[in-house]
Formats: C-alpha cells, sequence, structure tokens
C-alpha cells in the first residue's frame, strides 16, 4: 500500500492549494481527481467556464458597446452555441495545462479515479480501467466540491430542462429561458443569457434573494434587469414541469401562472459530492445537502487528521476563499503556524452587471447600532464611465460618523470584481476617508469614484474629534462604534 504524509481528494482550488503548500513544506502529496484531467469543478464546469462564457457573450454581442451605439448593436449577428464552445474550449485547455505543470513543479503527484474510504487512514481509488489501488495517508484533505441538486421531480434531458453543469457541457443559445432559483449561479446565467437577447423569466420562492449584499445594491440590480426586459418572479414555488408536444417545457407556479420557455434551467443550490467517498468508512457524517461540518479556523473535520475545504463545507462557496481555506488546512495539518486571516474578504459575483462587495452592509451597520454615513458614486458620471459608455452601476461606501473608519464597500456596475479591491486593503487596514479625499488616482479610470462617493459622504459628515482620529482599536468594530 502506497503511503503518503497528504492525500488530497479533489484538485479544484482549495485541492490545488492544499497539495501545492503542503508540497513545499516537502511533504509526499498525492492528489485524487475523479475526472480524467486535473482542475475540479472550477475548472470544468463552475467558475472558469461560466465566466468564460460570460466574457464570449458579451463580447460577441457586442454588450459593452451598446452605450453608444444602441441596443441593436452587435459584432456577430448569429451567436450560436458553437460560437460559446470554442473559447470555453481553449480557456479549458489553458487552465488543465497551467494546473498540471504547477503539480509537476512541485512533486505532487496525481492519480485519476473515484475515491471511497475504507478506514480512516486508507483509500482505495477506482481507476477510469476499473482498476483499484490502496492508499493511505497520514492526513487527508477532502476537496471534492459540490454538484447540482437535481429533484427527482425536475424532468431534466439535458436539452430542454438543464442544470448548470449540462449549460456547459453543450451550450446552446435558446430563444427563451426560464431559470429557477436566484442564487449566484441562477443569477450569472440568467443576465449572461439575456445580455444574449435572449428572454429570460427568472423565478424564485422566497420574497428576496443574494440576502448578505447591501439592499440597495440589490435594488439598483433588480432596477437593471427589469429595465433591460427580464421578467423577475419572486415569491412563486415551482409546481411542476412539463414538457409539451414540440419539447418546449412549461414551468407551472404556485401562484397559477404559467412559464413557456425554449429551455429551463434549474439552479435551486447544490450539493455536496461525497455520496461515493464511503464516508461513515472514516467516522465523518453529512448533512442533508451532503456538506460536511468543520472548525473554521483550522478547517478539521470531526476526525482531526481529516481536513475538509472548499464549496464541500458550505457557505461562502467562493473559488477565492477555497484557495485560502485550502492552505490553511494544509499548513495547520504539518504544524506551520499562520497569523490571524483579515476579518474582511470581498465576494464577486459575476452577473451582468457585476457585483461585488467587501465588509458590512448598511443594514449589518444599523443593527450593530453604528452611527454612519453614505457615499454614492454612479459610474456613468465618471469621466471613465462615459469614455466607455456606461449608463448604470454604482460605488456605495458606508463610514463611521464618529471615526470615518471605511465600513463597507459595495459595488454594481463594470469591473465591479476589479474595483473592490482597493476597498479592500483599506477596510483591513483600517483606513479612514481621509485616504480616499487625499490621495490621487489616475485619471480617468473607473477607480476616481472612490473619490467620487468618499467626497460625497464627507459633504455630510462631522470633522472626527482628535482623540477618535488617532484611537488605535484592538478591533474594527469597537473602532467603528
Amino acid at each position: 500500500m502506497e503511503q503518503q504524509d497528504l492525500i488530497v481528494i479533489g484538485s479544484g482550488p482549495a485541492g490545488r492549494r492544499a497539495a501545492v503548500q503542503a508540497a513545499k513544506l516537502g511533504r509526499r502529496v498525492l492528489v485524487v481527481e475523479g475526472r480524467c484531467r486535473v482542475g475540479g469543478v472550477s475548472v470544468h464546469t463552475g467558475t472558469i467556464p461560466s465566466k468564460t462564457l460570460r466574457e464570449t457573450a458579451l463580447n460577441l454581442s457586442g454588450w459593452r458597446e451598446r452605450g453608444f451605439y444602441g441596443s441593436s448593436y452587435r459584432v456577430k449577428d448569429v451567436i450560436s452555441g458553437e460560437d460559446l464552445s470554442v473559447r470555453l474550449g481553449m480557456t479549458l485547455e489553458h487552465e488543465v495545462e497551467v494546473l498540471e505543470h504547477q503539480f509537476t513543479r512541485n512533486n505532487v503527484r496525481c492519480m485519476a479515479g473515484m475515491a471511497r474510504f475504507t478506514g480512516p487512514h486508507e483509500l482505495v481509488v477506482t481507476e477510469p480501467n476499473g482498476n483499484e489501488r490502496a492508499v493511505s495517508a497520514e492526513k487527508f484533505l477532502i476537496a471534492v466540491g459540490t454538484e447540482p441538486f437535481r429533484p427527482a421531480t425536475i424532468p431534466f434531458d439535458g436539452h430542454h430542462v438543464v442544470d448548470s453543469d449540462a449549460v456547459i457541457a453543450s451550450p446552446r443559445v435558446p430563444r427563451s429561458l426560464t431559470v429557477i432559483g436566484a442564487g449566484v449561479i441562477g443569477l450569472e446565467y440568467a443576465t449572461i443569457f439575456s445580455a444574449l437577447d435572449v428572454p429570460v423569466t427568472l423565478i424564485e420562492p422566497r420574497d428576496s434573494f443574494l440576502d448578505f449584499v447591501d439592499r440597495e445594491i440589490i435594488n439598483e440590480f433588480v432596477h437593471i434587469l427589469r429595465d433591460r426586459g427580464m421578467a423577475i418572479r419572486l415569491g412563486p414555488s415551482v409546481d411542476r414541469i412539463e414538457c409539451g408536444p414540440d419539447g418546449w417545457p412549461v414551468t407551472w407556479l404556485s401562484d397559477g401562472r404559467r412559464v413557456r420557455s425554449d429551455m429551463v434551467l434549474y439552479a435551486a443550490g447544490r450539493q455536496g459530492a461525497t455520496a461515493a467517498l464511503d464516508l461513515a468508512r472514516c467516522g465523518l457524517e453529512v448533512d442533508h445537502r451532503g456538506r460536511i461540518a468543520v472548525n473554521p479556523a483550522t478547517f478539521q473535520t470531526a476526525v482531526p487528521h481529516i481536513y475538509a475545504a472548499g464549496d464541500v463545507i458550505g457557505f461562502p462557496s467562493l473559488a477565492s476563499t477555497s484557495m485560502e481555506q485550502g492552505r490553511i488546512a494544509a499548513c495547520h495539518a504539518f504544524g506551520l503556524p499562520l497569523p490571524p486571516a483579515p476579518r474582511y474578504f470581498p465576494y464577486g459575483i459575476y452577473s451582468v452587471p457585476e457585483i461585488s462587495t467587501v465588509g458590512l452592509n448598511e443594514e449589518e451597520v444599523r443593527q450593530r447600532g453604528i452611527g454612519y454615513e453614505v457615499g454614492i458614486a454612479r459610474l456613468r458620471e465618471t469621466s471613465r464611465g462615459h469614455i466607455m459608455g456606461i449608463n448604470a452601476g454604482m460605488m456605495k461606501l458606508i463610514f463611521s460618523l464618529r471615526t470615518h473608519r471605511l465600513l463597507g464597500v459595495h459595488i454594481i456596475g463594470e469591473g465591479a470584481t476589479e474595483l473592490i479591491h482597493i476597498g479592500q486593503a483599506v477596510l483591513n487596514l483600517r483606513g479612514t476617508l481621509a485616504y480616499f479625499i487625499e490621495n490621487t488616482f489616475n485619471y480617468p479610470t473607473l477607480a476616481e469614484a472612490y473619490k467620487v462617493a468618499a467626497l460625497d459622504a464627507w459633504n455630510r459628515m462631522p470633522p472626527v474629534a482628535a482623540e477618535d482620529e488617532h484611537e488605535d482599536a484592538g478591533s474594527f468594530a469597537e473602532a467603528a462604534e
């Protein structure tokens, strides 16, 4: 039986980062990947393909230029599924090659096959040819990611009724689309196809969505989507989906309405891809969605030598946070001390338009009883925004009234996921409104919106008291309050 220091199950963001980190510490590392090529969900069906699909749609549709040339402007008159597939294939190949080279460079071994536990320290890997190989290790990291939740009541057929994996596996541009589920994945695909001028109906059984995002940003988002013709149905649940004689599915809602479309994308949740791992053999249990509970500081499971990271442990389920979780798990497993993680990290939602946020939202600030002021900048009012033809989007900064500390940054619009990192740095370094007012930003840039929003807030804020200006409190919350 092969003996390793660390076996990583899954080669997505969490798995790859953990494997490389452990290898850099001089450990023997084996990565077991269920697919024939490395990359995990992130590379093959999730993060990278969906963002590639977004970029392809925006480029071929001429979306970014419509502010100048009108809503009928298109780079390519007829956009097909084949057009979408070409760029997806090229991007996938590049990502896999980079990852394979990274593993080779760091002496990380890879094995293709499905893993299952046979004991606390042993695995059996069933290779693609059917052979089984037994391996063992001192430590394990479970980073298998998630898969789409597929209720038995939904008539998936891979063409008219699909999940998010099928959208990537066989992309096509439908004549109309119904998206069930207004989570991050559902919203991203709904807005991508809307940018391709596909009529889209978005259905969410709750009365709200993306509840962790500032409500003013969500209100702006809803306005933008409805303004370009997207139908949004909040509240009614889906009773059933039936396919008519022409193959087009009809979605029946609990309020009596029916939605007929060429394609239905069911994106109401994901579940941990843990069913085949036989976790009971190593003493682990999962919740109703196949997720594994961990210590959020170390990412240890209930079995101390087994760690879990990435989407399989649940929220926030971001590629960026998964990478950091994998690194922390590997460092803890082999005794490398780590400084405390920064308190706040950014969320990025690659819808059209993008949404990104870091820190406290306005609702959270109110709940904590912190005196605050808000500054707003409209991206269309910046010189760069006008040059680019941007006609929507905003930046919202929240500051403490007492200390002028930055409490939160919330952005919707072109480049939001890039712009957010300026605010992230200032927030985690406990910077104040003065940073944005006193520093020079390249002109013309969208980043200039930080200065515009800061000045907007400064116009309504009292001067900071001398004793508060130099305060060096032990925690962010204390300083803000």
